[in-house]
């Protein structure tokens, strides 16, 4: 019997398969489904290895490491007896389980090398969380769509595929050619939230603010809030309404799905979404709230109580920053963990700077930066809140014509209409 990408499974159980389709295809989809189908076909076939596995990656994605270890144990017991790619297959999820993400990847291009449509091994390599964005090199932008552009015949038409393609597409600037790929994957499965969040990051890539805000709001309202993209995608919804200067709607999109203790999300969404809608309010004009800076600021020391992840070191020293925690920012300004530890380092001291309203320090400090933030991992939306404290900053020293020539050059789609309402003219008389 064969999965719905033509792979070959090991299972005797057509119901179990069944299940098992099912589960991998809400996984995909990023739909809370996907727990109870791969349940279901484990419990109709105890010996599914490829279900254990893809269990275990689901426990993985949302979170749940207690549970990604039993599903994996379960998987390695029983993975030894199948076929040559299920073995590789069950392998390589378990490096990701075990945290070896440089061996997965290295393993992941040599397997699919021989079994291109073994969709589960190339979505670890997909969005800006994965094995390539999280990997610290220069150009991982290109990485990841030269990765996908490379499969992309033999998924003619794939609603999973061209989400993910779409995206690569529009983190380098290829919006052309991104908008026919990510509509055709939305309108194949409108409950795909990666095709959802991806169209959304093509409509900020446009500059399309009233169009996101409008599409993103309204599909928001179908999608559970226990589902593992609901509080990214919920960022998204409330910096379009802040941008749009709706800012009362803004601030409640924050408390009911942002904020740790509102959202559910894993908690590196919950962290670093708080981080970067705290910092962009306040740049647009809106009081400091201390208190939710100290709050972020603690929850990151729960959560990532130790340096590592270069993308969440440097939210975690935004927060520490702002919130006063002197000797938690200092540990981040030395740290040397993490694929691009030496941004975290600088970034440190750049927030520090912030926070003292040392705007010429921030300047200074962040500029040697600008050239090669993608190591830090992360979307160029997300990224943008280098940019934004940049410009911040020069126009608090009531540099904007030097501002505008730096967005401009920086970002000329988003710059087509001139700085953004968020950025200017609040923050100079703030």
């Amino acid at each position: 019997m064969q999965d719905r990408y033509g792979n070959e499974v090991s299972t005797g159980s057509r119901a179990a398969l069944d299940a098992y389709i099912e589960g991998v295809d809400h996984f995909l989809a990023a739909q809370v489904a996907a727990e109870e189908a791969l349940k279901r076909a484990v419990a109709l076939d105890p010996s599914f290895a490829l279900a254990h596995a893809a269990l275990a990656r689901y426990y993985q994605m949302t979170a749940q490491p207690t549970e990604a270890l039993k599903s994996m144990i379960s998987a390695r017991e029983l993975g030894a007896g199948f076929t040559p790619r299920e073995r590789v297959h069950v392998a390589i999820i378990g490096q990701l389980i075990d945290g070896n993400g440089a061996a997965a990847y290295a393993d992941i291009k040599q397997h699919i090398a021989d079994h291109p449509r073994d969709v589960m091994m190339l979505q670890p390599c997909a969005g800006v969380f994965s094995l390539i964005a999280f990997s610290g090199r220069p150009s991982r932008d290109a990485e990841t769509f030269a990765f996908f552009d490379n499969l992309k015949q033999h998924y003619d038409k794939d609603w999973w595929f061209d989400c993910v393609m779409a995206f690569a597409l529009s983190e380098i600037g290829r919006l052309e050619e991104a908008k026919p790929i990510i509509e055709r994957s939305f309108d194949n499965n409108p409950a795909n939230a990666n095709a959802a969040h991806y169209k959304a990051h093509f409509l900020y890539e446009c500059g399309a603010h009233e169009e996101g805000r409008s599409f993103i709001h309204e599909w928001l309202k179908g999608y559970h809030r226990s589902c593992l993209m609901h509080c990214h995608i919920s960022w998204h919804d409330a910096l379009w309404s802040l941008e749009l200067g709706k800012e009362e709607e803004a601030w409640e999109i924050f408390e009911e799905a942002v904020r740790p203790g509102g959202a559910w999300g894993p908690p590196i969404n919950v962290l670093t979404d708080t981080v970067s809608f705290l910092l962009r309010a306040e740049i647009a004009g809106e009081e400091r709230r201390r208190d939710l800076w100290q709050e972020v600021s603690n929850y990151a020391s729960i959560h990532f109580p130790g340096p590592g992840i270069s993308f969440v070191d440097a939210h975690s020293a935004i927060a520490h920053a702002i919130a006063g925690e002197d000797e938690l920012l200092a540990e981040l300004g030395e740290t040397s963990s993490g694929t691009a530890s030496d941004m975290v380092n600088a970034l440190a001291g750049v927030y520090r700077a912030y926070a003292a309203g040392k705007w010429q320090a921030v300047i200074d400090r962040l500029l040697p930066v600008m050239g090669n933030h993608e190591r830090l991992g992360g979307s160029r939306a997300q990224r943008d809140l280098l940019e934004f404290t940049l410009l911040h900053a020069l126009l608090k020293l009531d540099k904007r014509e030097e501002a505008e020539r730096l967005f401009l050059l920086r970002r000329p789609t988003l710059a087509k209409d001139g700085l953004p309402p968020s950025l200017f003219p609040k923050t100079v008389d703030a």
